[in-house]
């Protein structure tokens, strides 16, 4: 793969990644001693409605996170393996049949770990 796609790429998922650590940041915390490193926080609400409402609303929403959580974590952790590979010499590489991903591919999709035929 040529230097300067390389670095483009690299860009693409720096950027993804701040992005996605600023999202997950705004409704969780990072905390190493789970296995994700992200937990949702239990949200607080004021004291604007009744005690009982106020608690249907916090784990209302709290499970409404937990899903969005686990979906942008695990893009995190795509992310981040990918940035690992470029580190290695080892990007854009099936994970599956060890054939190049193609560049099309990866221009939409910098973090595949697959190539279009070994897609789920």
């Amino acid at each position: 793969m040529e230097k300067e796609l390389l670095n483009e790429l690299k860009e693409k998922l720096l950027e993804e990644k701040e992005r996605l650590e600023d999202e997950l940041s705004a409704f969780s915390s990072e905390d190493p001693n789970t296995k994700e490193r992200w937990a949702a926080k239990f949200p607080q609400f004021g004291d604007t409605t009744s005690e009982q409402d106020e608690n249907e609303d916090e784990v209302e929403e709290y499970l409404t996170e937990l899903p969005l959580e686990k979906n942008l974590e695990t893009r995190l952790n795509d992310i981040n393996e990918a940035l690992k590979k470029i580190e290695k010499g080892a990007y854009g590489r099936c994970g599956e049949c060890g054939e190049e991903i193609a560049v099309e591919r990866l221009k939409v999709n910098p973090e595949a770990k697959t190539c279009i035929e070994h897609a789920e």
